[in-house]
């Protein structure tokens, strides 16, 4: 994978080991298994949150991993232009290049370690599509796109776009060096990420090496959930088995543990982990299709603004996508 690394992961800061004796380790509560789908003109995900319940979920409404897929020439595809209100997007890729455009001033490429943390809030429209010499030329692509519920305070916040260059992320280690940290977005051991949310969140890139043990501190007002993205290995106090493609929701406790196997599956010598939690917000949600509100009346005022425009407008020199004609739809 070439987010972002490091050849020494003995040069940066540790994630000091907290306390057994006044920190309890969550318990897993849950481990799924993500289905395959399709999205946008065709692009295979993994639906992560399938089958969880968003109670565990909150303040998280959906999240996919997008590949991890070799493409032919010509097969790479993204999505058309599409709205969005009361929520925030994050794309986090991994590998392959992605562009991204939108309604209020917003764009750029997302590649390997970088992150887009779009917030939609009152409206936008915006296309996610990969560059055209990706689209010729093939490769890989492999990332998430994760969606953040806004609370109803900030559901009508002007929209916002940062763009998270890959070497910004905070860069910690376990105690022995076997983990290398990538903090995109909240607080690990009052080390802080780049990422600016309203919903307080933390989000972390972790690779672990062969037999690797992981323990970091959580904020005990979170929720936690953990995602394999390649890999295995084991998480919680009982060494409960992760895969690639499994999401391990926690219980309470102050801390989270994560173990790689000591013999790695061939196609992967280290366990990738996605590891994410928020204080949840505790609103009724109100979810279809590109709009997350508290209220169905309010999804159908998304919808009705959508339709008549009041969601903003594509820029004059849009990106074009991969079927032509489509957009805005």
């Amino acid at each position: 994978m070439p987010a972002v690394t490091v050849q020494s992961t003995l040069e940066l800061p540790r994630v000091p080991m907290p306390d057994p004796e006044t920190t309890p380790q969550r318990p897993v509560r849950s481990v799924t298994t993500a289905p395959q789908g399709f999205e946008g003109e065709g692009f295979p995900v993994r639906r992560a949150f399938a089958g969880v319940s968003m109670r565990d979920l909150d303040p998280f409404i959906h999240m996919d991993q997008m590949g991890e897929v070799e493409f032919a020439p010509g097969e790479a595809k993204g999505t058309a232009w599409h709205p969005h209100r009361g929520f925030e997007t994050v794309t986090y890729m991994i590998d392959g290049r992605m562009e991204h455009q939108d309604s209020h001033g917003g764009g750029g490429v997302i590649t390997d370690g970088g992150t887009q943390w779009m917030t939609a809030g009152s409206g936008i429209l915006h296309i996610e599509t990969p560059p055209e010499a990706l689209v010729m030329s093939g490769g890989m692509f492999h990332g998430v796109q994760l969606w953040v519920n806004l609370p109803r305070a900030n559901k009508w916040n002007p929209p916002r776009y940062q763009s998270i260059e890959g070497p910004q992320a905070t860069l910690l280690s376990s105690p022995d060096g076997g983990a290398l940290v990538r903090v995109i977005a909240g607080d690990v051991a009052g080390h802080q990420g780049p990422g600016s949310t309203f919903t307080p969140v933390t989000l972390i890139h972790a690779t672990l090496s062969p037999g690797a043990r992981l323990v970091l501190p959580w904020r005990p007002d979170f929720n936690a959930l953990m995602y394999g993205l390649s890999g295995r290995g084991a998480v919680g106090p009982d060494l409960r088995p992760l895969d690639a493609s499994q999401l391990a929701v926690f219980g309470p406790g102050g801390a989270l543990t994560v173990t790689a196997a000591e013999r790695p599956d061939s196609r992967t010598p280290e366990f990738d982990v996605l590891i994410l939690g928020g204080r949840p917000i505790r609103e009724p949600v109100a979810h279809f299709g590109p709009f997350v509100m508290n209220t169905k009346a309010e999804v159908m005022q998304a919808v009705e603004d959508f339709q008549n425009g009041r969601l903003g407008v594509a820029p004059a020199d849009r990106l074009p996508h991969t079927t032509p004609g489509e957009e805005l739809k």
